[in-house]
């Protein structure tokens, strides 16, 4: 049986010899020493990076006090007897924690020792002992990892510059990632299973070839937890209508692609400080826009359209004169009569206006 955590023995006659306060990368390890006898010989062994032969403390009728108040956070003391010192353990699995102490409690106790799951106390190898890694950066493809797996515990992975035509299955694998940078590939769509990262915060694919973002992946767990998006330098033409359920978004970059519009309901994002959507080709911005509360926004370069006052096409119309509304008169009833004068003509027009022929006006 072994656990993974870290430790820290503390010698209690010297407290201040090696109790600096935080612990080590260790593998703990309960069992028996190669050629010892069956009865008696259970060892608690722990292994770190710089000792990974280890060291060696009995456990049956040796354990003065367990201190388990605090496992569900992954701490637990041991408190041996001879030697004088407290084994603290910590960042461990509440579970295999959990698990270990109670075959440590067994093996104190000299009882059924032997259905105990014991381990073979040999020498740590390197991979056990070592701190996992949290953080990776490729920026070349032969060196990217083609034949083995990456750390699980991986929290910051970088692999730029590796002409990477679609996203590795294998990142995601990476359940604890924090922060995913692909630019500078030629990644043409990404997956839908990008959203089964459920802690990823960063997402970068500046400089791919990108034409659309998917929706499935706004519908995802990444509603909840992604706040950095760039999405720049893609050809990506229109952003689908769930963009907007991508609610923890705080800064966007969408510079250098082809969008000719924005998610109309954009003002969803109640969470956007920084938005950069320089050299599209955006006409207008959506009325839902206002509703930003934007602490930087780029939007140079686009082709926006003048607005067009909503005037109203009048055509004024100029009174005409007397003497052309009485030509147009002699004209329209067909007068025949010679007119001396205006006054002549002007009382004809009259006469003509409300006395017409027939009885018909």
């Amino acid at each position: 049986m072994w656990l993974q955590c870290e430790v820290e023995v503390v010698s209690r006659f010297l407290p201040t010899c090696g109790g600096r306060g935080r612990g080590t990368r260790a593998l703990l390890s309960l069992g028996r020493p190669p050629g010892r006898a069956q009865v008696g010989g259970v060892y608690l062994m722990v292994c770190t990076a710089r000792d990974r032969v280890g060291a060696r403390y009995k456990v049956q009728e040796n354990i003065e006090r367990f201190f388990t108040r605090f496992v569900e956070e992954g701490k637990a003391t041991v408190r041996l007897r001879e030697p004088a010192v407290d084994v603290r353990l910590s960042k461990a699995n509440a579970s295999n924690l959990k698990t270990f102490l109670a075959a440590v409690r067994l093996a104190h106790q000299g009882t059924n020792t032997e259905a105990l799951p014991l381990s073979a106390l040999v020498p740590a190898k390197n991979w056990e002992v070592e701190k996992p890694k949290t953080k990776m950066i490729i920026t070349s493809r032969r060196d990217y990892p083609l034949t083995k797996n990456f750390p699980y515990s991986l929290e910051h992975l970088q692999a730029s510059y590796c002409k990477l035509a679609r996203i590795d299955m294998r990142v995601l694998c990476l359940k604890k990632l924090r922060k995913l940078d692909l630019s500078h590939n030629h990644i043409k769509q990404l997956p839908a299973t990008i959203g089964d990262l459920t802690c990823l915060q960063e997402l970068i694919l500046h400089n791919n070839h990108l034409e659309s973002f998917s929706g499935a992946l706004c519908n995802s767990t990444l509603q909840k937890s992604l706040q950095f998006l760039d999405l720049s330098q893609n050809k990506i033409k229109a952003l689908p209508i769930q963009f907007c359920q991508l609610q923890e978004l705080v800064n966007l970059k969408l510079d250098d692609n082809e969008l000719i519009r924005l998610p109309f309901k954009i003002g969803q994002l109640d969470h956007l400080r920084f938005l950069s959507a320089a050299r599209n080709k955006l006409p207008f911005l959506p009325s839902d826009f206002r509703k930003l509360c934007l602490e930087s926004l780029d939007l140079f370069g686009n082709p926006f359209e003048q607005p067009s006052l909503l005037v109203p096409n009048i055509q004024l119309q100029i009174p005409l004169t007397l003497l052309e509304c009485a030509a147009r008169a002699t004209i329209n009833y067909r007068m025949t009569q010679e007119i001396d004068d205006v006054e002549a003509f002007r009382e004809s027009y009259r006469l003509k206006c409300f006395y017409p022929q027939n009885g018909v006006l």
